[in-house]
């Protein structure tokens, strides 16, 4: 699969040569604070430059989700189309070009000149003042504010199901081979046990009620905007149950599943304690191995350094298009819903994900438009559903990093 990689190689290149600037301020932060001294503008000459890099981090994790993907890309076709088929409701063009024909009648012959229902169409308000000969400019384009989703699902196994649920038979011990000499005794090898891991599926819902009049009279297509809005919060509340789920009515979230096994440390995250995490897994497991923790822990990461005095952190490698940024040669992904760096909160989980978590999709996105039951109120009610499961399949695949 061919791709485009010229503008990755930019951003790559860019976070190599602001990452660059970013160490040496760093270092001269840290030799001044050695010396009892600081200085208010190498600080702000630091926080500029991590501002930038915040910056071109997006980047960074489009290209990781999307060599994740590349992974896993299959299982995951099906979701894919389905979330991108999105109603193609478009504005009526025909009744805006008829009120800029009948408000250019207007400007050219006068409103005397007007038929009855062209004037009806002009005429929304008391125009004594003449306030409407400096109309203001309607932009049909909404303001949001940005929703943070954690992208488990780029990241995991994804299956679908026909059923409630899926059963998965589980390895819960094995034996083990004995030495025996040539005529020794052979006896029966016990101990190889197995069960069934269950996913059950749960179900997500969303309801809004809109007025008819507003559907039929607003310039700004909601109907198109409401598709797009229970498509990014569905995927919102999902990400945060696959990490932070507790099974009740929801997914298991990977940071509250009892299975996988912790590191501890002190109440900060030192180069020590992730070369600790990264060999606490087994290689097989490393080798699809990824970094997860949110946006504040990243800052915290960036500026650590080996005993070598060598910073862990590493922007992608310019010379090769498609490589993202690593930690101690792994590369990471943010995951908003994850705790900072505190107290017994599971702040950093590394490990082999799609080898560990496991989704099962049940029913995709699916939107019902109900223009009958709230009828007597003049609402049209929009339904969104959608039946997914998760939960952790294979614990030791991952470790967390939880300071004391």
């Amino acid at each position: 699969m061919e791709h485009d990689y010229s503008d990755v190689k930019s951003a790559i290149e860019a976070t190599c040569r602001a990452f660059e600037e970013f160490k040496k301020t760093n270092d001269e932060r840290v030799r001044r604070l050695e010396k009892g001294n600081s200085d208010s503008l190498v600080d702000a000459k630091l926080s500029r430059i991590e501002k930038e890099l915040d910056q071109l981090e997006k980047i960074n994790q489009e290209l990781t989700l999307s060599k994740q993907n590349e992974k896993n890309i299959k299982e995951q076709l099906d979701n894919i189309e389905t979330m991108i088929k999105r109603p193609a409701m478009g504005l009526n063009h025909k009744q805006v070009d008829r009120k800029m024909e009948v408000f250019s009648k207007w400007l050219r012959k006068g409103k005397e000149n007007l038929d009855r229902d062209e004037v009806k169409a002009l005429t929304v308000g008391d125009d004594t003042q003449a306030g409407f000969l400096a109309p203001p400019e309607y932009v049909a384009e909404l303001i949001k504010t940005v929703t943070e989703i954690s992208p488990v699902r780029q990241v995991a196994r994804v299956r679908t199901t026909s059923q409630r649920s899926i059963q998965m038979p589980s390895r819960t011990a094995t034996f083990a081979a004995s030495w025996v000499a040539e005529t020794g005794t052979r006896s029966e090898t016990t101990g190889y046990t197995t069960q069934l891991e269950e996913i059950p599926t749960h179900e997500l819902y969303a309801l809004v009620d809109i007025s008819e009049a507003l559907l039929e009279d607003s310039v700004f297509n909601l109907e198109s905007e409401m598709s797009t809005e229970f498509a990014e919060q569905f995927a919102k509340a999902e990400g945060a149950a696959f990490t932070t789920g507790n099974s009740v009515g929801k997914p298991e979230g990977f940071t509250t599943n009892t299975g996988a096994s912790t590191t501890g440390g002190s109440g900060v995250v030192t180069a020590d304690t992730l070369l600790t995490l990264v060999h606490a897994i087994k290689t097989e497991y490393g080798r699809n191995a990824i970094f997860a923790f949110n946006r504040t822990t990243l800052g915290a990461i960036r500026k650590l350094k080996d005993t070598a005095g060598q910073y862990i952190f590493q922007p992608g490698m310019s010379g090769i298009a498609g490589v993202p940024n690593t930690i101690l040669g792994y590369p990471y992904v943010e995951m908003p819903d994850m705790a900072d760096v505190a107290s017994s909160a599971k702040c950093i989980v590394f490990g082999d994900f799609r080898a560990a978590y496991t989704i099962v999709d049940r029913i995709q996105l699916s939107i019902l438009r109900d223009p009958f039951t709230q009828a007597t109120s003049g609402n049209v009610r929009y339904v969104a559903r959608k039946r997914v499961g998760g939960q952790v399949v294979l614990p030791e695949a991952i470790q967390a990093y939880v300071p004391s």
